[in-house]
């Protein structure tokens, strides 16, 4: 992947599209592991090596008070507001490649959209996740992280949508990774109904022939990826909020994100779903000590 001075790196720490995750992270208070997301961009940013190209941050509010539901999303109105922000600071640096450290999956949405429209239909995703992430508003648990990959494909809100600068045909995605499905929205079914195929787990463990040859198929030359930490193995790594077992691991995600590099245009590149579990429970102790706080 091509990294200079016209790769604009987003840190866009979004964490209200999460939807009700306390269930899958009981460890934690449940405001805690919804602003987990917060923190997680926030480390990935940290982590990543350092970059010769524009960095931007996504100013995110951290105000629990903006979980309204409305027409079927949760945080509705600070996902609009995030979006328009996004979109509004991607245009204003004119990038030619986006990586995004998130968040949760829907920061995926806005720079894909943007790419997608810069380079029409000559590009191609490949969604590197445990889940499809293909609801519809209203449907399963209203978390706009699970309607992430629908939005893409142009079948999310109407609002939303209408701000978005273009969507990508369903027969240009594949999910590569997937082994969890919802019983509501991400199913097989809605899978087939959209066209959208996909790859479980073991279908590349040993090589990433089948991608390489889907994208092949595709016809694009420059492709989006979009990488789920709750793809990887909790048995090698939890570094997520799903944990799912049976996933992939850790050198077979880097290999397979190398190996699509070599043979096609890297312009988009999205690490999404941090939940670092470790560093919140670490922050709340600091936080409780004298002379820290």
């Amino acid at each position: 992947m091509k990294t200079d001075n016209r790769t604009l790196r987003l840190l866009f720490p979004q964490w209200q599209g999460g939807g009700p995750i306390d269930t899958y992270v009981p460890e934690l208070p449940a405001g805690d592991a919804l602003k987990g997301y917060f923190l997680g961009s926030q480390l990935l940013s940290f982590l990543a090596p350092e970059c010769e190209g524009e960095k931007v941050e996504i100013p995110i509010s951290l105000d629990l008070a903006t979980r309204t539901e409305e027409k079927g999303i949760i945080a509705y109105d600070a996902i609009v507001k995030n979006t328009q922000v996004a979109l509004n600071l991607i245009r204003e640096h004119k990038p030619d490649r986006i990586v995004t450290l998130g968040g949760e999956c829907s920061v995926s949405v806005v720079p894909f959209s943007y790419l997608a429209n810069k380079y029409q239909d000559d590009v191609a995703v490949v969604w590197i996740d445990a889940h499809p992430d293909l609801n519809y508003p209203g449907e399963g648990s209203r978390g706009y992280h699970a309607m992430a990959l629908a939005s893409i494909l142009g079948r999310g809100d109407e609002q939303l949508q209408s701000m978005l600068p273009a969507k990508i045909d369903p027969s240009r995605a594949l999910i590569v990774g997937l082994r969890a499905w919802e019983k509501e929205g991400g199913t097989p079914e809605r899978q087939r109904e959209l066209g959208v195929r996909s790859y479980a787990p073991y279908a590349v463990s040993a090589s990433s022939t089948p991608v390489i040859d889907w994208l092949n198929g595709t016809g694009a030359t420059k492709v989006l990826i979009h990488f789920d930490l709750d793809v990887i193995d909790p048995a090698e790594m939890i570094a997520a909020v799903g944990t799912d077992p049976q996933g992939m691991r850790l050198n077979e995600v880097s290999r397979l994100i190398n190996d699509i590099a070599q043979e096609f245009d890297v312009v988009g590149l999205t690490v999404a779903e941090p939940m670092p579990r470790v560093a919140i429970k670490l922050r709340n102790l600091l936080a409780g000590l004298p002379l820290l706080s």
